[in-house]
């Protein structure tokens, strides 16, 4: 893609309005703009880092048996009463031309539950996994943070519906390890923390946290195996109860969270099944979310440095940045990026008018694309491109072919 063709400019200062790193890096390299507080524009650049983020979550997903649906925003009044939360104050509530009563749906358990009403009968048709890449609302009253904490925001939320709770308790364990892979594959090592059901059930539920001071929670983790408890759950304990290591406490970043619902939402609803055995019985559910926005967020607080984002390469809007140096290069910098993109490599090429070389290496490492390769009148004329890894702080000369080979 040429640089000059993306609908977003980079900006040397960010608005004094929003204090977080990721608030700053993604507004000033043009991922993000901010309409009002909570609420984002993706631009292309975010864009497609948002994308690559959701397409790692629905890998993830498929591979445990989830299918992909999506379901409705609106919402009427009587789905929340069914289960008494219609009065939850975070709720977005409306009204139509006849006065009957709506909100914006801030979760779905209401919803996917009507909707299995119409699935499930029989034990031959559990178990059954759901789940969607939907756009929440919440009236969110510390909309800060930048893209971790928002009013209207992208959350993936999966549903299992199981014949018993041995069978949800076994899915529950699948679901976690599927979610520290998703997070190993985007670049964050999270641990998962018991926590608070908070509205959606009356049970413990695990929270996924990333060790960050940009972070609202608390929590206290060992450094040398994977135990993390949440604070206000474990109290005063200095000694890991695994590996009695000392343990650590750090501010953290919640990126997901899974719960055991039971049969809540299934006896609201009055969601049951016929057993082998012609009994009939409550069906036992879990839902288990991540914010894809909240982790692109989470990753610009972890991977930056003082010139701008390091974004992994399995999230990166593009894996290889060509800087042209002047106007008699370009033709050869265009050449370079075909041959890239013919092998399947994703290209921005820097072809804007009218910047100095310092101005675009300033971008390439604000917006910190993982590879940049440099063409000037010097590597032309040796033949040579001038490689450089946005981790590394030394660049290196190689042929085209060479360089390929490399990347691909």
């Amino acid at each position: 893609m040429l640089q000059s063709h993306l609908f977003a400019k980079t900006l040397r200062e960010a608005p004094k309005d929003d204090v977080s790193v990721n608030a700053e890096l993604l507004i000033r390299g043009g991922f993000v703009d901010k309409l009002v507080a909570g609420v984002w524009t993706y631009l292309p650049l975010g864009w497609r880092v948002l994308e690559n983020v959701n397409n790692i979550i629905r890998e993830e997903m498929n591979a445990i048996g989830g299918v992909e649906l999506h379901m409705p925003t609106l919402q009427p009044r009587d789905l929340w009463e069914t289960t008494d939360r219609w009065k939850v104050e975070e709720a977005y509530k409306l009204q139509d031309r006849s006065k009957r009563d709506f909100c914006l749906g801030w979760t779905h358990e209401e919803a996917v539950t009507k909707i299995a009403l119409s699935h499930i009968s029989s034990y031959r048709d559990l178990p059954q996994y759901v789940y969607q890449i939907q756009t929440k609302f919440r009236d969110e009253p510390r909309a800060k943070s930048g893209v971790i904490r928002g009013r209207e925001f992208l959350m993936k939320d999966l549903y299992s519906f199981n014949a018993s709770r041995e069978e949800l308790d076994s899915f529950y364990e699948i679901a976690k390890s599927a979610y520290h892979k998703i997070f190993e594959r985007v670049g964050l090592k999270a641990y998962c923390v018991e926590a608070s059901g908070g509205a959606f059930t009356k049970e413990y539920s695990h929270e996924f946290q990333v060790v960050s001071e940009a972070g609202e929670d608390e929590i206290i983790y060992c450094k040398e195996c994977a135990f993390a408890r949440n604070k206000e759950i474990i109290g005063d304990v200095t000694q890991c109860p695994n590996c009695k290591k000392p343990l650590a406490t750090s501010k953290s970043i919640e990126v997901g969270n899974i719960f055991k619902l039971g049969t809540k939402f299934s006896e609201a609803f009055g969601l049951s099944f016929t057993d082998e055995k012609g009994e009939k019985k409550p069906v036992v559910m879990g839902s288990y979310g991540i914010g894809p926005g909240r982790l692109v967020g989470t990753i610009v607080e972890v991977s930056h440095d003082d010139r701008g984002i390091i974004w992994p390469e399995s999230v990166a809007p593009f894996r290889v940045h060509i800087l042209a140096l002047s106007a008699s290069v370009q033709e050869e910098a265009r050449k370079v990026m075909f041959d890239l993109e013919q092998k399947g490599v994703e290209v921005l090429f820097d072809d804007r008018e009218g910047k100095t070389p310092g101005e675009r290496f300033s971008d390439a490492d604000l917006i910190g694309i993982p590879w940049r390769v440099v063409i000037s009148d010097k590597t032309v004329k040796e033949g040579k491109i001038e490689v450089k890894k946005r981790t590394e702080s030394d660049a290196t000369l190689m042929d085209t072919a060479s360089f390929i080979k490399l990347v691909c």
